[in-house]
């Protein structure tokens, strides 16, 4: 699909799409959504991963960054050029009002092993989405300490009914009384338009400003967040380290996903 930089309000609306919101300035990693992974660019591995989502009707990347676009173009990836943004989600939210979809995926773009399950589980929660929800966001458990301690991995409480309750980078809940179960919140959320509509329009709290977890300005206006647990062993990137863990990864995961390219492929008869 050709890279386009034009609004396109008007074209036949798509059902589910993926947005990958990507930016060069980022504080612990700039230049991340091209930093190379194999030979490729980080952020083509995160739109190979939309691809093979079964659910999805194609995945654009989001940016206001001319190097990125330009990339993009070079790949051949959907791309929409868009203005500055507080987050991730604001640009995905611009990107809803030019591009028709009854709803929208956010894949960060620095999760280059994201699971094409977990894509398409968030896509079938939006639609049995809970009435008074505006949105659901995927998490896994964490059973590594290094990973409860990091800051750089976003921590969930979840409610017994399954909204969010906080979002910390610190690890949550406390271990006072019992031993916890730790929740990372993996940077996966589906909204509707509305709902993008709703988020542009509320103000960053203290604690979205404080955390740097865009998911709490929903959370701070009184806006449930539902959680939805899906199978994920990918990595984020956050630093060059993560980049370097990654890389190392990267065989193990091209022959899993040769083997079960080839346990797809019919029998022959």
């Amino acid at each position: 699909m050709a890279a386009t930089t034009a609004a396109t309000t008007g074209t036949k609306p798509r059902r589910h799409i993926a947005v990958i919101p990507c930016r060069w300035g980022a504080s612990r990693f700039p230049g991340k959504p091209l930093a190379g992974l194999g030979d490729q660019p980080l952020l083509w591995h995160v739109h190979q991963r939309c691809l093979e989502a079964k659910r999805l009707d194609g995945a654009v990347v989001a940016t206001d960054d001319e190097r990125i676009e330009a990339a993009c173009h070079e790949l051949g990836i959907e791309c929409i050029r868009t203005g500055e943004h507080l987050t991730g989600t604001d640009r995905v939210a611009e990107v809803a009002e030019r591009l028709p979809a009854d709803a929208y995926i956010n894949v960060q773009g620095d999760e280059p092993f994201i699971s094409p399950n977990a894509i398409d589980d968030i896509s079938e929660a939006l639609e049995y989405l809970p009435s008074g929800s505006l949105a659901v966001n995927a998490y896994t458990e964490l059973v590594d300490v290094g990973a409860v301690l990091d800051h750089n991995v976003v921590k969930v409480v979840v409610a017994a009914r399954g909204e969010a309750l906080m979002f910390s980078r610190q690890p949550i809940p406390y271990p006072k009384g019992d031993r916890p179960k730790y929740l990372r919140q993996l940077g996966l959320y589906g909204f509707t338009g509305p709902a993008l509509r709703r988020f542009r329009l509320l103000r960053q709290g203290p604690l979205e400003r404080a955390e740097g977890v865009e998911m709490l300005r929903f959370v701070e206006h009184g806006h449930a967040v539902q959680m939805i647990s899906v199978v994920d062993g990918g990595v984020a990137v956050d630093t060059p380290e993560d980049l370097a863990r990654a890389e190392s990864l990267l065989p193990k995961r091209a022959e899993a996903c040769a083997k079960r390219g080839a346990a797809e492929q019919p029998a022959d008869h």
